[in-house]
C-alpha cells in the first residue's frame, strides 16, 4: 500500500513538472515569434518616390504626368511701354526674344508645365519666326491674331491656339491701352487645351544636354559679368550676373525689369545669344529671322564661351556644340535665347 502511495505522488510531481516545462517552452516560443516579427518589420525596404525631370531645364521635380506632355509657348508683348505689366515670365522654361516690325522685339515663353502658372502676358500675336521656334519644340503655339501676310499663312504648318476673351484670355486693366491687357491664367489655360484635344503626349526628349543639377558649369571662354545685346536703337537687351543668386538680371534699354504681379526681377540661369541674319520681308515692314545657323555664345555663372548652333527645318529644335563641333554641356536651369542680326547688333561681353 506504502508502495503504490509512493509511486502515485511520484507520477503527480512528474506531472507537474512537465506542465511547468510545457509552459516556459511555449513563452520562450512566444517571445521568439514575436522577436522575428519585429525583425520581418524593421527589414521592410523603402520605396523611394521617383522624381521626374523637366526635358526643358534638365532641373528635377516636375510632375509625372507633364514630362511627356506638349508644352505650351506663348506670344509676350515685349514694346518698350507694356514691358512694365509683363508676368509670368520667371516661370517659363525658355525665353525666346527677336526682332519683329519697328525695332522692337516680341518674347515666346515657353512652359513644359504651365498649369501651376498664375497669370502670363501680356499676350500679343503671331510673327512666322516664333512659329518655327515653337515647331522646334512640337509646343502649342498660343497667340492672339497675327500679321496677315506671313504668319497667317504658316500658322496652317503648326498647331496653335488663339487666346482671346472667349478662349482662356481675360482683359485686365493696368494702366494702358487695350492691346496691351490680355492676359491667361496657366491652369484656364492648360484646361482649354485639353478639352481642345491639343495635349497628346510627346517622347519628353531632354531639349539639351544637361548637366546634373548639383554641378555648375564653369565655362572656358572668361569671364562675363554682364552681355548686351543692341537689336536695334529700340531695344537694348543685357543680362548682368549676380553672384548671390547664381543667375541674369534682365534688363531692358538699361532697366531692370521686374514681375507685374510678383515685384521680383526678371531673371534667368542659362543665356545664349545667336547670330543670325535678319531683313526686311518683301513688304519692307515685317522682319525675316534666318533660323538656319550660325555663331553664338553661351553665357552661364558669370564665364561664357563661343558656341555654334543650327536649326535648319521648321520642326528641327535648335542645336548647340562648342566651336570644334564636340557637343556642348549646358547647365540646368532655365534659358533666354537672343537671336540677333549679325550684320548690325554689335554683342558686347563684360
Amino acid at each position: 500500500m506504502k508502495i503504490r502511495r509512493f509511486a502515485a505522488l511520484f507520477l503527480a510531481v512528474g506531472l507537474i513538472f512537465t506542465a511547468g516545462c510545457s509552459s516556459e517552452k511555449e513563452k520562450d516560443n512566444e517571445s521568439i515569434i514575436s522577436s522575428g516579427s519585429e525583425n520581418v518589420e524593421s527589414e521592410e525596404p523603402k520605396v523611394e518616390e521617383k522624381v521626374y525631370i523637366n526635358p526643358l531645364t534638365g532641373e528635377k521635380g516636375i510632375d509625372a504626368d507633364k514630362v511627356n506632355t506638349r508644352p505650351v509657348a506663348i506670344m509676350i508683348n515685349n514694346i518698350s511701354i507694356a514691358q512694365k505689366v509683363q508676368c509670368g515670365l520667371n516661370d517659363a522654361d525658355i525665353i525666346y526674344e527677336t526682332e519683329v516690325e519697328g525695332g522692337v522685339t516680341r518674347l515666346l515663353a515657353v512652359f513644359q508645365d504651365v498649369s501651376k502658372v498664375d497669370r502670363i502676358g501680356s499676350i500679343r500675336s503671331a510673327r512666322y519666326a516664333y512659329i518655327d521656334l515653337a515647331l522646334g519644340h512640337n509646343a502649342i503655339y498660343c497667340h492672339h491674331g497675327q500679321d496677315p501676310t506671313y504668319a497667317a499663312p504658316h500658322l496652317k504648318d503648326s498647331d496653335h491656339y488663339v487666346i482671346d476673351t472667349n478662349n482662356a484670355g481675360k482683359r485686365i486693366s493696368n494702366g494702358l491701352a487695350s492691346e496691351h491687357t490680355l492676359y491667361t491664367f496657366g491652369n484656364n489655360l492648360w484646361e482649354s487645351l485639353m478639352g481642345a484635344r491639343k495635349t497628346e503626349n510627346t517622347t519628353g526628349a531632354s531639349w539639351l544636354s544637361f548637366a546634373d543639377e548639383e554641378e555648375e558649369i564653369t565655362l572656358s571662354g572668361g569671364a562675363c559679368n554682364n552681355i548686351y545685346v543692341p537689336f536695334s536703337n529700340n531695344q537694348k537687351t543685357t543680362f548682368v550676373y549676380d553672384v548671390t543668386s547664381g543667375r541674369y538680371i534682365y534688363k531692358s534699354n538699361g532697366i531692370n525689369k521686374i514681375d507685374y504681379i510678383t515685384g521680383k526681377n526678371i531673371t534667368v540661369k542659362n543665356v545664349f545669344v545667336l547670330m543670325s541674319s535678319i531683313t526686311n520681308y518683301p513688304d519692307n515692314y515685317h522682319r525675316k529671322v534666318e533660323l538656319t545657323g550660325g555663331d553664338g555664345y553661351y553665357v552661364v555663372n558669370g564665364t561664357y564661351t563661343p558656341i555654334k548652333w543650327s536649326k535648319g527645318k521648321a520642326t528641327n529644335k535648335l542645336s548647340f556644340t562648342n566651336t570644334d563641333g564636340s557637343p556642348l554641356t549646358v547647365n540646368a536651369g532655365n534659358s533666354w535665347v537672343c537671336i540677333a542680326d549679325k550684320n548690325k547688333s554689335q554683342v558686347t561681353i563684360g
